[in-house]
C-alpha cells in the first residue's frame, strides 16, 4: 500500500513540472518572420524541427474522419480490384499527391531561367492532367513510359483516382476544364473519347480556327489568360488542352493603407524596387528549418487552401535547386500554431510561358515526341509534336489569383523525306558480297523531254495546309 501511495506521489509531481514547462513556453516572446525579403537573423526555436503542433484545421478533420472509417474497407477493396473504391481510398489520394508534388520539382530543377524570364510558374496540375489524359490512349511501352513518371505505378485505378482527386479540388475556389479539339476529318477512336470524358470530362469538339482555341482558353481561365496561342501547325490532328483557374482570399487579408514602396534583394548586391504589402500583427503560422536553413511560411487562403512560402535565409541559395531538398507534405505537416507576425510581402504580377518537349525530355519523356504508340487515339502513326504551358499568378491584399493552360498537340507522324529530284549516282549491289552489279550516275531520268526553265513547271510545294492567324482563318482539310 506504501508503494503505491509513493509511485501516485512521483506521477503527480512529474506532471506538475511538465505542465509549468508548458506554460513558461508559451509565455515565450513571439518572434516576426518577414517572408520574401532579407531581414535580420531570427532566433531559432530551441526546436525548429518540431514545431509546436497545428490545431486540427477543417482539411485535417475530414480527413482523419475518412481515414478512421474506410481504412479497413479500403484494404478489403483493394484486395477485391474495385476501382471505383479503390480510387477513393486514401492511400490513392496520398500516391496522386505525392506523384503531382514530384513531377511539379522536377520540372522546376531542370526548367532555366532567362533574363526575359527571371520566374518560373508552371502548374504541376495541369501538366499533370495534360500527361495523364495523353496516356489514355497510349499502348505498351508509351503508356508504361508515361504511367511511371506520372506516378511510378504507385496508383492503381490511376485514371479514376484522379477524377476522384479533380472532383475534390474544383470545391477549392478552383475551376478546371478540359477539352479535345478535332482537326475536320479526323476520326479518334470512340473508347478514347468515352474515357477522355468519362475520367476528365474532357468533350470533343470540331477544330475551326486559332480564335476558338484561345477564346475558349479565356474563359476557362476566367479572362486571365488571351492569346493562348499565336498560330496551329498545319500538321495538327487532334488537340488535347486543359485549364486550371484560381482565385482565392486571404484568410487574414493585409490593409492597402499599409501597402508601401520597398525593395527586393535579387542576391547581396542587386535589389529592385516593389509594392510591398505590411501587416505589423499578421496571423500567420512560421518556423525555421535549421537543416536546410530556410524560413517556412503558411499563408491560409478562406476555403482550405494555402500559399506556402519558403525562403532561404542565404542570398546565396539557388531556389531551383533547393526544391530537390524540400519535402512539400513534411514541411506542411510540421507547421505549428497561427501567431502574430510582421509581414512584408512583395505584389506582384507574372506570366511564365513555355515550351515543354525539350524538360519532358530531359525528364526521360522523349519518347513521346519521337515514336510513341498512340494506337489507342486512332489507327496509324502518330505522335506528339508540341506541349506548350502557360501561367500567370498575382498576388495583391485580398489574395491571390493564377491562371494555367497545357496545351497537348498530336500530329500524324510523317515519314523522313528522300525526294530523287537532281543528279544522282547509283550503284546497284549483292547485299553478301557487296560486290556492284550495276553503278551509274544519273543526270537527265528523262532525257527525250523538252528542257524548261526554272519556274515554268506549275507544281505546288506540298508544305501543309494554309492557316491564316493573322485573320482567324478556319483550320481544314482532310487529313493525310
Amino acid at each position: 500500500m506504501d508503494l503505491c501511495l509513493t509511485l501516485l506521489l512521483i506521477c503527480l509531481c512529474c506532471q506538475g513540472a511538465t505542465n509549468a514547462e508548458v506554460a513558461e513556453d508559451q509565455s515565450a516572446p513571439v518572434i516576426p518572420l518577414i517572408p520574401l525579403i532579407p531581414s535580420q537573423p531570427i532566433e531559432r526555436e530551441e526546436s525548429s524541427s518540431t514545431p509546436e503542433t497545428a490545431a486540427p484545421t477543417e482539411a485535417a478533420v475530414l480527413a482523419t474522419t475518412a481515414t478512421n472509417t474506410s481504412s479497413e474497407a479500403s484494404s478489403e477493396e483493394e484486395e477485391t480490384g474495385d476501382c471505383q473504391s479503390v480510387s477513393r481510398s486514401p492511400k490513392s489520394q496520398q500516391a496522386i499527391t505525392a506523384a503531382i508534388q514530384k513531377l511539379g520539382v522536377q520540372l522546376l530543377q531542370n526548367l532555366e531561367t532567362t533574363p526575359e524570364q527571371p520566374n518560373v510558374i508552371i502548374s504541376p496540375l495541369s501538366i499533370s492532367l495534360a500527361l495523364s489524359q495523353l496516356a489514355l490512349g497510349a499502348k505498351n511501352e508509351t503508356e508504361e513510359l508515361l504511367m511511371h513518371h506520372l506516378h511510378e505505378n504507385t496508383v492503381p485505378c490511376y485514371h479514376q483516382s484522379l477524377r476522384n482527386v479533380l472532383a475534390q479540388l474544383r470545391n477549392r475556389d478552383l475551376q478546371i476544364a478540359t477539352r479535345i479539339f478535332l482537326r475536320q476529318g479526323f476520326e479518334a477512336k470512340q473508347e478514347f473519347l468515352s474515357e477522355s470524358q468519362q475520367f476528365y470530362d474532357s468533350e470533343p469538339a470540331i477544330l475551326e480556327s486559332l480564335q476558338q482555341v484561345n477564346e475558349w482558353v479565356e474563359s476557362a481561365t476566367n479572362g486571365k489568360m488571351t492569346d493562348f496561342l499565336s498560330s496551329l501547325p498545319p500538321s495538327l490532328l487532334l488537340m488535347l488542352i486543359n485549364a486550371v483557374h484560381f482565385k482565392g482570399e486571404w484568410k487574414a487579408r493585409f490593409d492597402p493603407n499599409f501597402t508601401s514602396r520597398g525593395v527586393f534583394y535579387l542576391d547581396d548586391l542587386h535589389m529592385v524596387d516593389v509594392d510591398v504589402m505590411e501587416d505589423a500583427k499578421h496571423q500567420l503560422s512560421c518556423f525555421i528549418d535549421n537543416d536546410l536553413e530556410v524560413q517556412v511560411a503558411r499563408f491560409p487562403f478562406t476555403k482550405l487552401m494555402s500559399l506556402l512560402v519558403v525562403m532561404p535565409e542565404s542570398g546565396h541559395v539557388n531556389v531551383s535547386s533547393l526544391s530537390a531538398k524540400l519535402n512539400i507534405s513534411d514541411l506542411y505537416e510540421r507547421l505549428p500554431k497561427e501567431r502574430p507576425v510582421q509581414v512584408k510581402f512583395p505584389k506582384f504580377k507574372l506570366e511564365y510561358s513555355q515550351e515543354l518537349e525539350d524538360v519532358l525530355t530531359k525528364l526521360g519523356l522523349g519518347e513521346i515526341f519521337l515514336s510513341p504508340n498512340l494506337a489507342d487515339i486512332a489507327d496509324g502513326p502518330l505522335l506528339v509534336s508540341s506541349v506548350m504551358h502557360k501561367s500567370s499568378m498575382e498576388i495583391n491584399e485580398d489574395g491571390a489569383e493564377a491562371a494555367a493552360a497545357t496545351n497537348t498537340i498530336i500530329s500524324r507522324a510523317s515519314n523522313p523525306i528522300f525526294h530523287l529530284s537532281q543528279p544522282f549516282f547509283f550503284v546497284l549491289m549483292d547485299d553478301v558480297t557487296q560486290i556492284p552489279i550495276f553503278m551509274g550516275v544519273i543526270n537527265n531520268p528523262n532525257p527525250g523531254a523538252p528542257v524548261l526553265q526554272r519556274g515554268q513547271f506549275g507544281s505546288k510545294d506540298k508544305g501543309g495546309i494554309p492557316f491564316d492567324k493573322d485573320h482567324g482563318g478556319s483550320f481544314g482539310g482532310p487529313p493525310k
